[in-house]
């Protein structure tokens, strides 16, 4: 041991003295504890230095094993990926999807326990490792009820944040992570480790980019009306405005998306029952991408048809790469985080429904792309020195024409003959119209002073309570004040409901879909716009796969009820760093002993940062 290293030791040590210094001052408790900690610093000290004269310096790589961490974390979230999609069509898969099955740790009875699955609130709950009534993001939006108006999760009011548009774009808006409640698990691993570190995150939708990220990163990309977006919280990156320039959408303008593989190998049929496809496609294969106007020009319906398409997923794919050659990710002394919201899948979904070809055939060239997203990691970064998470915010309903076919009660559930009806039962009470100022997908928001009123009228609760459950499609209606400070039930519906629940943001009063019952906002007469959802508390909604793989992974199948909030706390884990809330646990049951999570030692290289 050199006398060098001896002198540094000895100013650590006494540092750490001097901050024991208090607690020798105080309790005998805190006292007994303070001369333990202390003895446990002198030991080595004592014991090792007559070692080091006899033998000669310890190799540094020995000092560095008690700060092994991944030097990479990546997270994939497949937008609206049921759980079961894994089962039915692995079979076909043979790249980054097999992978994680096979060589990563695949939680089978993962699932959100919560109400409200939609992408703000997944995206949210899988970054921050809260739910929605910690982290806040209870929905895509919400009424505001100061500014009596639909608000989305990451609209952000402040005059000086606008939005940013790569290749000489410029889109409209502001967004922000700023009404997210609590930190993402990437703002933490910065704040804790370091600017060092580097926080990449990319989706087609602004929501997934921006609560994957947190408040502020290196850069949050997503997509917008044909441009590549990002807003003054956030670097602008020169690879990504590379990128975008060389590889534009339109690019793609006069392609198909055919069939990857032959007819007979796909499950489905020909044309998904009560699908809805995109602007300007038909309900079967081959899927054109052209301009609604024909004149060769990209307009939205080609832009909407891209998104639904495997290109996306590719040109996500390709920006995460660039990322990783580009900001060096994985080479600096800290971890670095790279994440990517696949949304086409639930684009797809939306249209054509879970049981489609159309659904079975994106994944399979999903499961081609996150193949060489990984293939370039092992190059770039190494196989073993990076973990990888992959998940889904939400499930989807069955298309209820569809599940109609088997019997059971399936349907529609129309929010505005909800909200007619409401109106109907409180005028005759009385009531000034409109007492209603909207119906946003589960929750009920009255106009500002009714439901002051209400909570003092017990026939006027039990009227609106009448007049929703009479409504074809309605199974329950809840309160706010049964739902406030997580109350402990035996009721699995309004458990989810409190879960879900965010004073000021939720609704006042509550509905609960029926089983199968796909809520709409189409009024009546005019044609459907998808052929079905998500965002209701059963389990076709919150099922959703959770696959880890790579650094500090024991690969296997396991069946503990986990989840997706359970991701965060547990890259935190490995990664040395601690969250802000308890709402999730560590998944230690698929984690390594620490002396199997050491990454591989790479030739040394001199960091670019």
């Amino acid at each position: 041991m050199s006398s060098g290293w001896m002198s540094s030791g000895k100013r650590g040590i006494l540092v750490r003295l001097a901050e024991y210094g208090d607690a020798l001052r105080s309790s005998r408790a805190e006292r007994g504890i303070a001369f333990r900690r202390i003895a446990a610093l002198l030991a080595p000290l004592v014991m090792v230095a007559p070692l080091a004269r006899a033998q000669g310096a310890i190799p540094a790589a020995s000092a560095a094993k008690s700060a092994d961490r991944p030097k990479l974390v990546v997270l994939l979230v497949v937008d609206q990926m049921r759980a079961d999609y894994v089962d039915k069509f692995r079979f076909q898969w043979t790249g980054g999807l097999k992978r994680l099955v096979a060589e990563g740790a695949w939680f089978r009875d993962a699932a959100y326990p919560y109400a409200d699955t939609e992408t703000c609130v997944g995206h949210a709950t899988i970054s921050t490792g809260a739910f929605p009534a910690s982290h806040g993001m209870i929905a895509n939006a919400w009424w505001d009820r100061k500014e009596q108006k639909l608000v989305t999760c990451t609209s952000d009011p402040d005059p000086n944040v606008k939005n940013i548009g790569y290749a000489g774009t410029s889109p409209k808006g502001a967004d922000t992570a700023w009404r997210m409640a609590v930190p993402a698990f990437a703002e933490e691993l910065k704040f804790q480790t370091g600017d060092v570190t580097r926080i990449v995150t990319f989706s087609l939708k602004a929501r997934a980019a921006l609560t994957l990220a947190g408040h502020k990163a290196d850069a949050a990309t997503w997509f917008d009306s044909g441009a590549w977006v990002t807003s003054s919280p956030y670097l602008v990156q020169p690879f990504i405005e590379e990128q975008v320039k060389a590889h534009p959408p339109k690019e793609s303008y006069g392609t198909t998306w055919a069939l990857a593989l032959p007819e007979d190998s796909y499950l489905y049929g020909e044309k998904a029952l009560g699908a809805v496809a995109p602007e300007g496609w038909d309900l079967t294969f081959p899927h054109p991408l052209r301009a609604k106007t024909g004149n060769g020009e990209p307009d939205a319906a080609f832009y909407g048809q891209w998104g639904s398409s495997p290109y996306a997923d590719t040109a996500l794919t390709r920006l995460a790469e660039k990322a990783v050659d580009a900001l060096h990710l994985g080479k600096a002394g800290q971890t670095d985080f790279l994440a990517v919201g696949y949304s086409t899948v639930d684009y797809v979904g939306h249209a054509f429904g879970p049981r489609s070809r159309e659904i079975q055939d994106i994944l399979i060239r999903l499961d081609k792309d996150i193949g060489g997203l990984l293939a370039h990691l092992d190059q770039k970064v190494g196989r073993a020195n990076y973990i990888v998470a992959l998940t889904s915010d939400h499930g989807v309903a069955p298309v209820p024409e569809d599940m109609q076919t088997t019997g059971v009660n399936a349907g529609r559930l129309r929010l505005p003959e909800v909200q007619d009806k409401i109106e109907k039962a409180l005028a005759a009470l009385g009531y000034p119209k409109p007492a209603v100022a909207l119906v946003n997908g589960s929750d009920i928001y009255f106009a500002p002073g009714v439901y002051d009123k209400l909570r003092h009228d017990p026939g006027g609760i039990e009227a609106v309570r009448e007049a929703a459950l009479s409504e074809p499609g309605v199974a329950a209606v809840f309160r706010a004040e049964e739902l406030i400070d997580r109350p402990a039930t035996q009721s699995p519906l309004r458990r989810a409901l409190a879960l879900n629940y965010f004073p000021g943001r939720s609704g006042d009063l509550f509905l609960v879909p029926k089983p199968y019952w796909v809520t709409e906002n189409t009024p009546p007469g005019q044609p459907r716009l998808s052929a079905t959802g998500h965002s209701v508390p059963y389990n076709y909604d919150q099922h959703v796969p959770v696959l880890l793989m790579g650094f500090g992974i024991q690969p296997g199948e396991y069946f503990q009820a986990v989840t997706p909030a359970d991701i965060a706390p547990t890259l935190a884990a490995l990664c040395g760093i601690t969250l802000a809330t308890r709402d999730a646990r560590i998944l230690s049951e698929a984690l390594k002993t620490p002396a199997a999570t050491r990454p591989v030692t790479a030739r040394a290289t001199k960091s670019t940062r």
